[in-house]
């Protein structure tokens, strides 16, 4: 499809995905999210890639909904539009995604990076649910996923104030694993990516399916889901190939196998 509000990067074996509405500080309509996720997707797709990044540009990841979209809307258009879904779609990637955040990532914003796997943020990044200004609340997952990334309390007084977290914050409450100067935050996104492809791309997907079981199940069902993955990955060629080169004290050569 012809995209008109995103960019893409190529740097086998990683890809970027920009959003790229400056003037409107990214921010997230419905064509914005139908063309995040499609080009996600056909990434996903791709056997050349094996790790992505979602990213906006310094001053803004994304400045939340596009709320001009919003403002009339009644319920049963909003059911019927059902644009919310575009996130539950990039959740079921299966290729690891990097939210590469600087600046404002507020509501909906906030909502695409807590939606990735990881977050990588800038000195300069900010997250945001202010959707209580506007009279309701965070709809695409900010009261659930920022509750289990940063606990009860925190999540509780930012969605019921709307106050931003620093990058830094955000990271010592563990919703950034990483923070960096502004300047770098995309090239340490890509090396990030980079990492993460040099892995078996198999054992990748499946350790990505089982944190993110973590968030869903209970513990029982959880170790019992990870245990029935670990058992399985040795049926692949790339397990043997990473053993017998631990073994020869050599570089494993990964098949995606």
């Amino acid at each position: 499809m012809p995209y008109e509000f995103i960019l893409i990067q190529r740097e086998e074996p990683i890809a970027v995905v920009q959003i790229n509405r400056p003037k409107q500080l990214n921010a997230l309509n419905s064509r914005v999210m139908l063309e995040v996720t499609s080009a996600l997707e056909e990434l996903d797709a791709d056997a050349a890639i094996r790790c992505l990044i979602v990213t906006g540009n310094e001053r803004a990841f994304g400045a939340g909904a596009d709320i001009k979209d919003m403002a009339s809307a009644t319920p049963v258009e909003m059911l019927e539009k059902n644009w919310i879904a575009y996130w539950d779609r990039i959740k079921k990637v299966s290729k690891p995604v990097i939210a590469a955040v600087s600046g404002y990532a507020f509501g909906g914003g906030c909502e695409l990076a807590m939606t990735c796997d990881l977050i990588v943020a800038s000195e300069s990044a900010q997250f945001a649910q202010p959707e209580i200004n506007l009279g309701v609340i965070p709809g695409a997952g900010g009261t659930q996923r920022l509750t289990r990334a940063i606990g009860k309390s925190k999540a509780m007084e930012m969605v019921l104030t709307g106050r931003a977290m620093s990058a830094r914050e955000a990271e010592a409450r563990g919703l950034v694993a990483r923070v960096v100067p502004t300047e770098s935050y995309l090239d340490e996104a890509k090396n990030l990516a980079r990492e993460i492809a040099s892995k078996a791309p198999i054992a990748v997907r499946l350790a990505k399916e089982s944190v993110n079981k973590a968030f869903e199940s209970s513990l029982a069902d959880g170790l019992d889901y990870e245990r029935k993955l670990f058992y399985f990955l040795f049926g692949t060629d790339d397990a043997h190939e990473g053993m017998n080169a631990f073994v020869e004290k050599r570089k494993a050569e990964w098949k995606g196998k």
